[in-house]
């Protein structure tokens, strides 16, 4: 389980199809101080397996299933991930349930700077998700925690601080580009609850 708390940016310095998967390898600082072969690690908020360590890198394979729901597929070598490793039993719990499943993705539509210094960022609403992202609700993208600032029927605003909008890729995201989104699972198990057994 993760907090979706990003705790450093990764660049990735390889992606090798294998098969109709891919093997990535990033690196990366903090998140390999402890890992070790079988760790998970959430890359844009997708939870992959360490197969491989080598110094200041890491490897993961990347099955079908995976790049065909997430933006993991997209990557490039020299592209930008937020990393974060699971949450330790005696952890702070600062962010929301995150499993690392990625659920969609979704496009960017919009970014608008305010005079603060934050930024409102829009994205589509994928159909799938519709009953899932809800005014102040939570939500995951590219693996980081953030809260819902607005929602209509085709479109779902956030609101991002200086920190974030510095220290997570982002900053570096701009109109057109698509996240990894993850829907908040406890709404998930709720609808499941009251939904009509057929």
């Amino acid at each position: 389980m993760f907090t979706g708390l990003v705790e450093e940016v990764g660049t990735v310095r390889s992606v090798t199809p294998v098969g109709d998967g891919a093997r990535v390898v990033i690196e990366a600082a903090l998140v390999l101080s402890d890992a070790e072969l079988g760790a998970s690690i959430a890359v844009n908020g997708c939870c992959l397996t360490v197969v491989a360590l080598d110094g200041d890198s890491w490897a993961a394979d990347a099955v079908p299933e995976t790049l065909e729901r997430t933006n993991i597929g997209a990557l490039a070598p020299g592209d930008v991930v937020n990393l974060e490793r699971p949450l330790a039993a005696n952890g702070r719990y600062g962010g929301h349930v995150v499993q690392g499943h990625v659920d969609a993705t979704a496009t960017i539509t919009a970014v608008t700077e305010l005079d603060d210094g934050s930024y409102r960022y829009t994205f589509e609403l994928p159909p799938s998700l519709a009953a899932y992202v809800v005014e102040k609700g939570s939500v995951a993208l590219d693996g980081i925690s953030l809260t819902v600032a607005s929602v209509d029927a085709t479109s779902f605003t956030i609101a991002v601080i200086p920190h974030t909008h510095e220290v997570t890729t982002l900053g570096r995201r701009t109109v057109g580009d698509t996240v990894n989104v993850e829907a908040d699972v406890l709404a998930k198990y709720v609808e499941r609850l009251v939904r009509p057994s057929h």
